[in-house]
């Protein structure tokens, strides 16, 4: 990457998925307990990986197989380096990847014996992915069966990508992490997918108590489908044709690390809908893929393949 802003160049032709959203250096120790406010705790050795919502994503389909690209931004630094190779080295387009602007964002990341994290992200580059870049970029969001995206970008840059998105295009949006969303917004998803903590900042005080609750409630803004992931629990799936929901069961494993596992689903998620796969459908496939990632340390490096979903 040269000092100057640069885009890297590749060449591009139609894509199964294209990701929008993050690329973070994940910085990471390992803690017997996270502190409580004002302590201080030891840890082990920092390790640093290739992160973020948008790069995890990314990687997770294609090992998967998928015929994925990746639109985002990060620095002309090292972090910025080692994120480029990560995505590379699965099989990732890059040609949507911009460098420069600022440092590459980082992730501060705490894991427990159990494998709960606890996460603070610095968004440096991401946080300058604008909708000048979108709209530059359009040729690559209409040549992509589903486009998904998070907001570890800026929401107008989200908003964009809807209004770029074409007619036929897909659009699956993890709020993470939550923020209000316009209603243009809500209504091109498809599905939006939200944990308990996001699906109850974004119904607020009329959130309920049981996913299905929640599932209704976010039906009832405007998305055309919407997935609740429920952990180890599985995820609930939810149309505008059947607000009931249907419930997706996980596989029952040992968790060593769960960073990243939500990406993982997601990205499968998008994938298998492009493939013309039924929500339910694609969700039983998504819970497969989501429940390996969570018996490896690591995000990206414990994401599956094909084959290794298919033996799981």
């Amino acid at each position: 990457m040269r000092k100057r802003e640069t885009i890297v160049q590749e060449e591009h032709a139609g894509h199964d998925l294209l990701v929008v959203g993050s690329a973070n250096a994940d910085l990471v120790i390992g803690v017997e307990r996270r502190p409580a406010p004002g302590e201080t705790v030891l840890g082990s050795d920092l390790a640093v990986h290739p992160g973020g919502k948008g790069g995890n994503q990314a990687v997770a389909a294609a090992r998967l197989g998928a015929r994925t690209a990746l639109l985002a931004r990060v620095g002309d630094d090292a972090h910025g380096r080692l994120l480029l190779d990560a995505q590379r080295a699965a099989g990732t387009d890059t040609s949507g990847v911009l460098a420069g602007g600022a440092p590459t964002g980082v992730a501060l990341i705490t894991v427990d014996p159990s494998g709960d994290n606890s996460i603070v992200v610095s968004p440096g580059a991401n946080a300058r992915l604008t909708p000048a870049d979108v709209r530059a970029a359009a040729p690559l969001v209409a040549g992509a069966r589903v486009v998904s995206t998070m907001l570890e970008i800026p929401l107008e840059t989200v908003a964009e990508l809807v209004r770029t998105l074409p007619p036929e295009g897909r659009l699956v949006l993890n709020p993470s992490p939550p923020a209000p969303l316009p209603a243009e917004v809500l209504a091109a998803c498809d599905p939006l997918v939200v944990n308990e903590h996001e699906a109850r900042f974004i119904l607020g005080e009329a959130a309920g108590e049981a996913p299905g609750e929640w599932a209704r409630g976010l039906l009832a803004l405007g998305p055309r489908s919407v997935v609740v992931t429920l952990g180890a629990d599985g995820a609930l799936v939810a149309e505008a044709g059947a607000p009931e929901g249907v419930r997706v069961p996980s596989l029952k494993v040992e968790a060593v690390d769960t960073t990243g596992a939500g990406d993982a689903f997601t990205a499968a998620l998008a994938w298998r809908l492009g493939l013309g796969e039924s929500l339910a459908e694609a969700a039983r496939y998504a819970v497969r893929v989501g429940a390996a990632a969570v018996t490896r340390p690591g995000a990206q490096a414990s994401y599956p393949t094909a084959e290794e979903v298919g033996a799981s």
